[in-house]
């Protein structure tokens, strides 16, 4: 018989017990923050109409949206009709949560409230090349308001995001830096260098990937993108002449951009940001970034990127869309999110031992068994124990104890109650702890207080 590859499709993982608890030690503390700030929970369906993804992503995304092909008579028709990629499919998984979002708000205006907050953590797809912090499949952990155009919204968002990464230890502020921009500044530096308009999308995505290229990366993408080397030359040198200091930055730009009208509306809307925020948890960690990008064509005002400054990574961003749900709705309707990488934060903890030893949901103790004449005796300990409250593992066979020690040990589990001939004619449990090796003898009815006061003790 031949042997089967068993390894989960490229750019996909499984999630073994360990992992799974980790994930949502780290989801749960990114709802709780979501909810303080009044946020609700949204969840969509992994896969979207092709025309509900397309057009919405700019050229890089729309090539990354794995489609779905339609079936039966309808794709036997198309197939002899028009036999091209989108033809073919009738629908997509979903690449990011922000475009479901759309749809939604748009599809039950009339049931949500006139300024919707809500979060969404699910699943997202796209056809990328896998790579270390990289997948096809991953998790997005978004918050988003739909309906405000105040700059509140953005101050809300930001301290939300600041707020999850530092009770996840990222408490210092050079552990993570939250990288601001606005695409009126953008399209006024743009202007300034004498970029036509027509070329100014295609000079974003080249701008975007300055961080990961460097600024000799950037010059050869606006080349291959045919920007004319007087415009990308000029546009290089203001790159190289970037102050430092969020203050000096928009002093800069403001100097910079004196004909640009939408350059000044952006530096306007940055400042009021960095007031509204100055009281807030996302304070100390903000940097003015005049080319932060973010590729995806919705954007529409303010930007900002989480980057995690040892690893050199993003673990997140997110901005203002204000265009997007009205490309299905017909009229403008103001949103702003962010979306932190749950993938991403979950590998820069574990590089950086962030991860408490132990992660609620383990078995907190564990019911050995001493013989085939012990196993009601100890199903009935389990279950009292469980009964109390305890997260508890029966060890299914009767076997030697040292065996049993080895696989409670491998589970992480400290405490294990020994229920042989000898404790059930004296009437009594002992329990071992397997860290100190000591052991205790007790009464059958003060082995769950015990074993509480024990697991508080060590904060479990």
């Amino acid at each position: 018989m031949a042997k089967t590859n068993t390894a989960p499709p490229s750019g996909t993982r499984d999630f073994l017990p360990l992992e799974v608890l980790r994930r949502k030690y780290v989801v749960e503390i990114v709802e709780s923050v979501y909810q303080s700030y009044g946020f609700e929970p949204l969840e969509t369906p992994t896969m979207e109409r092709i025309d509900t993804l397309l057009g919405k992503y700019g050229e890089e995304g729309d090539q990354l949206i794995f489609r779905v092909m339609k079936r039966g008579v309808k794709l036997q028709r198309t197939l002899k009709s028009d036999p091209s990629e989108n033809a073919l499919a009738d629908a997509g998984l979903r690449y990011d949560l922000t475009v479901p979002l759309a749809r939604v708000a748009s599809e039950y205006q009339q049931r949500l409230p006139r300024i919707f907050k809500r979060y969404q953590i699910q699943p997202v797809y796209r056809a990328d090349r896998p790579a270390k912090g990289r997948f096809r499949e991953f998790f997005q952990c978004d918050l988003d308001v739909v309906g405000s155009d105040s700059s509140v919204v953005e101050s809300e968002v930001l301290d939300a995001a600041a707020q999850v990464l530092q009770l996840l230890g990222f408490s210092k502020p050079g552990d993570f830096s939250i990288r601001l921009n606005h695409r009126g500044i953008l399209k006024g530096i743009l202007q300034t260098a004498g970029v036509d308009l027509s070329l100014e999308e295609s000079a974003l995505v080249a701008i975007d990937k300055l961080d990961k290229t460097g600024l000799e990366g950037v010059r050869d993408e606006l080349r291959d993108r045919k920007i004319p080397d007087t415009a990308a030359e000029a546009l290089l040198d203001l790159l190289a002449t970037i102050p430092s200091g969020n203050s000096a930055v928009l002093d800069w730009l403001q100097a910079l951009l004196t004909k640009s009208e939408d350059g000044l509306q952006g530096i306007a809307e940055l400042r009021t940001i960095l007031l509204y925020v100055s009281g807030g948890p996302s304070k100390k960690h903000i940097k003015i970034d005049p080319y932060l990008a973010r590729g995806l064509s919705y954007y529409t005002g303010p930007i900002f990127e989480v980057d995690f400054l040892e690893q050199g990574s993003s673990g997140g961003g997110g901005g203002r869309y204000d265009d997007l749900i009205g490309m299905f709705l017909g009229r403008r309707v103001p949103a702003c999110g962010f979306s932190l990488g749950l993938e991403r934060i979950i590998l820069t903890m574990e590089e950086r031992g962030l991860f408490p030893e132990r992660i609620a949901g383990q078995p907190q103790v564990m019911v050995t068994q001493f013989s085939e004449d012990t196993i009601s005796a100890s199903l009935d300990l389990a279950r009292t124990l469980r009964a109390g409250g305890l997260r508890v593992d029966l060890y299914p066979e009767p076997g030697k104890y040292g065996r049993q020690f080895k696989y409670a040990d491998q589970r992480k589990i400290r405490y294990v109650t020994l229920l042989s001939s000898h404790e059930m004619e004296a009437g009594v449990v002992s329990v071992k702890d397997l860290q100190s090796g000591t052991q205790e003898v007790l009464q059958p009815d003060q082995v769950t207080a015990w074993l509480r006061e024990k697991l508080t003790a060590h904060a479990d």
